[in-house]
């Protein structure tokens, strides 16, 4: 992965909550909808708090199923109760 992406998607994912996840942590993460509830904090603000642009670039970089981070996008923003970029 590209490191000046990891580390601007990181910088924003970790720094309000304190988390400290890696890259690989925080793909996991987005593609499970089980361990996304157990950590909400880094995976929404992922959605919400990371551009829509760079999301689909983590995305890519981390080879995730598209499809995959849209139904855990799904089940937060039906949390959040407004539309989050990926939960189409």
């Amino acid at each position: 992965m590209k490191k000046d992406l990891e580390n601007m998607v990181l910088a924003t994912v970790n720094a309000p909550y304190g988390c400290g996840l890696d890259a690989a942590r925080l793909a996991a993460l987005l593609i499970d909808s089980e361990g996304a509830k157990k950590n909400p904090a880094p995976v929404f603000a992922f959605l919400s708090d990371v551009s829509p642009a760079l999301q689909r670039a983590f995305i890519t970089e981390a080879g995730l199923s598209e499809e995959a981070v849209a139904k855990v996008a799904r089940l937060f923003s039906a949390m959040a109760g407004y539309k989050l970029a990926l939960a189409c």
